[in-house]
């Protein structure tokens, strides 16, 4: 205690000498301000701050066990900051609520917010009670949800010398994760059981990814990424009876059962939206889970009724191969309809198809219960390969293999149909395209022997070689016209018209046609809709069925020994929308109609070539006594009249033989009725000449047109091509000279057609009328051109006709001006 005395009053004079070095500093240091500011306030404000700064050094200095020649020292909070390190949020606090120091989970979680004063929204008034607590009790705890609903453990504790800090502690609480536990499990023993069972499991969260799988799932989803973050209906497909595949098997060997079971929390707050929340996905093969024998024996019986009397062809067989069950959906389509079921599937196919059949069968018997198709030609049909499907099954007993065939006639029967209007529709083109050019050939061929025969008069040695010229090239023409009917490109004049007044014009020249020896009974039905058609085409078509039902009647007649004697039945009938309906006709659109029906006893036609009666020159007479054009040109004035035409075998009944009957259906007109136009080759009475600007690339041609019009008392300008022509045009209006009254043009030219021509020149001449001349039907060309003050000449033409045309062209224009 003594050398604590001694020490005291050693260290007086050492005190008095800091005092005064103060004292002095703190004069020199007023001085300072003093001339730095100039102001009185700033030496004030100096001088009192360190006169407490003093006043505060002499209380430490005088403190309690400090020692008297001890520096204050700053304490070093980073060795505190490293020993609260953990996994808790720890911050220190002092008295005025102010941070000292905190560890790194509190400033990642609250950054440089200092308890009480969290951002806990509506829970700051909790933080200020728990530290009031922990100053006046010392220490305090409580649970405390944040804004976002986590949940904190919060505990606050005082400390310190004077114990003038708070420590506050804060752990967030993990709510229990019971789809994170079925994860866990999913991947552990509960999904290899799941998998040892045939279940593939699958979590799915809400937007439908996959979250978890077991190894059943990864395996037979055939997936080669990553399950998780994977659309889970991706991995599956559908087909149309809403059976359930895996998306990979693309033959639908296996059909899948679903179990959906959603995690919802029954106490939760919505517990009616599953759609919120994950969902487990069970996925097994179908089968997979019947019950023991005895039930299997007893769902046998009715398994067979139910398959009895479904329209799919089933059957079981067992592993040996023997049928025990075929319903009748089975049976028709084998071709076996009404017969007994055969021992074998092998019995129903061709002889070499027998053991490729038996191994399939004894391989799905015997192997793993999955599915596949194999390729046989039944006895029934050879021709047409047919698709059988095997599925091995298990739990039925003795039924081993499951086998499906579908009734494939009524679509082998669309195919055909398909096949055949395809080819009809390619010959077809290749016919328009034949006619067409052949028209140019013909046109300048008739024109020639027309301007020949303004040279030559009957008694000539050339007079009759040059009619026999033209004769032989009408009939030519006559051809392309059967091809431009074929293939709807000749050109219809239609109007409406009642069916029984066209068979009435030429009921007379029919019985003319077939003869004394056959029959003609001729009936219509009341109220028969009018319809909208060319008379002459109509006529026509009456014409070509009363032929070819004719020739048939005799042929068949000739093969018995007959005289050539028949019947045949022509009628007209009533065709309601709702008798349309009841025919159940893919091809026949709902509608009302007007039938012509054409019948005869002359046995029907050979079902192999009853779908190729409708192609051009196809025929079953004898070389040169038909060109196969008859049908095919009746198809097609059918076709381009908007209407549908049948063909089929009519056994014998009511005491009529059996024969062969085509039905035409043509739609009903309900539209207001057309007066007929006056032809314009009529006006011949037209003679007051006019200019003429003829187009034409087919040098022939344009020189025939040229010479014929020339003849007619025209001036006639010609052109190449569809540039040339609008060149003529510029060329007079540019002069001043007076323009053409009229354009001659083809239709198809190289560089310009005569379409492009035409608008150019009718830019800068609207009123210039155009004649066309084309082996195109008027009506197509009128849809694609679409140009006013447009007239048409079909190909091939005479000389006469050509100057007719033009005459009534040019005497309808002069009508117009006057």
């Amino acid at each position: 205690m003594m050398m604590s005395g001694e020490r005291e009053r050693g260290d007086q004079p050492a005190r008095g000498m800091a005092l005064l070095l103060v004292g002095a500093a703190l004069v020199v240091s007023t001085g300072l301000v003093w001339l730095a500011t100039g102001q009185m306030g700033a030496v004030a404000g100096f001088v009192g701050g360190a006169l407490v700064l003093g006043a505060a050094g002499m209380m430490l200095g005088r403190g309690p066990g400090a020692a008297p020649d001890a520096e204050p020292v700053e304490p070093d909070w980073s060795v505190t900051v490293a020993a609260i390190e953990g996994d808790a949020a720890v911050a220190i606090v002092d008295r005025a609520g102010r941070l000292v120091c905190a560890n790194g989970g509190f400033e990642a979680n609250f950054g440089a917010w200092a308890p009480p004063a969290l951002p806990f929204g509506d829970t700051a008034g909790a933080l200020e009670d728990l530290a009031r607590a922990a100053w006046r009790d010392g220490a305090a705890a409580d649970r405390v949800a944040a804004p976002d609903g986590a949940l904190w453990q919060i505990e606050v504790a005082r400390a310190g010398r004077a114990e003038s800090y708070l420590i506050w502690r804060l752990r967030r609480l993990h709510a229990p994760d019971p789809v994170g536990e079925l994860c866990d499990h999913l991947a552990g023993k509960l999904g290899v059981v799941l998998s040892h069972a045939g279940f593939c499991a699958a979590l799915v969260q809400a937007d439908g990814t996959i979250r978890a799988a077991n190894r059943a799932f990864a395996q037979r989803s055939g997936a080669e990424v990553p399950l998780v973050g994977q659309p889970f209906i991706g991995l599956l497909a559908q087909d149309e009876q809403d059976r359930i595949f895996w998306a990979h098997d693309v033959k639908r060997s296996v059909p899948l059962t679903l179990f959906y079971l959603p995690l919802v929390d029954p106490e939760g707050a919505d517990p009616a939206d599953p759609q919120q929340s994950p969902s487990l996905m069970l996925l097994v093969d179908q089968g997979v889970g019947l019950g023991g024998s005895g039930e299997v024996s007893a769902a046998v019986p009715h398994l067979q009724a139910l398959l009895g009397g479904l329209p799919l062809g089933l059957a079981m067989a067992d592993r040996d191969g023997r049928l025990l069950f075929a319903n009748a959906a089975f049976m028709r389509a084998a071709g076996r309809e009404g017969g007994d079921v055969p021992t074998y599937p092998t019995d129903l196919v061709v002889r070499e198809d027998k053991a490729a059949l038996a191994d399939a069968v004894r391989r799905f018997g015997y192997g793993a219960a999955t599915s596949g198709d194999v390729a046989v030609r039944l006895a029934a049909q050879p021709e047409d390969p047919v698709s059988l499907s095997l599925a091995g099954v298990r739990g039925l007993g003795e039924a081993a293999v499951l086998l499906g065939l579908t009734d494939t006639t009524e679509e082998t029967r669309l195919k055909r149909q398909v096949a055949q209007a395809t080819k009809m529709q390619a010959v077809g083109q290749l016919a328009g395209g034949v006619a067409h050019d052949f028209n140019n050939v013909l046109t300048a061929i008739i024109g020639t022997c027309d301007l020949m025969l303004l040279r030559h008069t009957p008694g000539d040695s050339d007079y009759d070689d040059i009619q026999q010229i033209r004769a032989n090239s009408n009939r030519a023409a006559s051809l392309t016209r059967q091809l431009l009917a074929f293939s709807r490109q000749q050109t219809l004049r239609p109007q409406v018209l009642q069916l029984p007044d066209i068979v009435s014009d030429i009921t007379q020249m029919l019985r003319r046609l077939i003869g004394e020896k056959i029959r003609l009974e001729v009936s219509h039905d009341r109220d028969l809709g009018a319809v909208r058609a060319d008379p002459t085409q109509v006529e026509q078509v009456i014409v070509n069925l009363v032929v070819n039902a004719r020739d048939a009647m005799q042929e068949a007649s000739r093969k018995v020994g007959g005289d050539g004697s028949g019947a045949l039945m022509l009628a007209t009938r009533r065709v309601s929308a709702a008798d349309v309906r009841a025919m159940g006709s893919d091809i026949l659109p709902i509608a009302d109609y007007t039938a012509l029906v054409v019948r005869d006893t002359g046995g029907g036609i050979p079902a192999d070539i009853l779908g190729k009666i409708w192609e051009p020159f196809f025929t079953t007479k004898e070389q040169g006594r038909g060109t196969g054009l008859g049908l095919s040109t009746v198809y097609g004035i059918v076709k381009q009249s908007g209407g549908f035409i049948f063909a089929d075998n009519v056994p014998a009944q009511d005491g009529v033989a059996a024969g062969a009957r085509f039905t035409v259906y043509l739609p009903v007109y309900h539209g207001a009725v057309e007066a007929a136009a006056r032809p314009l080759e009529e006006a011949t009475a037209w003679a007051g000449g006019g200019d003429i600007l003829l187009v034409e690339d087919e040098d022939a041609v344009r020189v025939v047109a040229e010479r014929a019009l020339s003849r007619a008392g025209y001036q006639v300008t010609t052109a190449g091509d569809g540039e040339e022509g609008v060149e003529a045009v510029m060329a007079r209006r540019d002069s001043g000279a007076a323009m053409f009254d009229m354009v001659v043009s083809d239709v198809v030219m190289p560089v310009m057609d005569g379409p492009a021509m035409a608008r150019a020149i009718r830019a800068v001449e609207p009123d210039l009328p155009v004649l066309f001349m084309s082996g195109y039907a008027e009506e197509q060309l009128r849809r694609e051109i679409d140009i006013e003050n447009m007239y048409f000449i079909p190909k091939p033409f005479s000389v006469n006709q050509i100057a007719g045309k033009v005459a009534g062209v040019l005497a309808k224009r002069a009508g117009k001006k006057a």
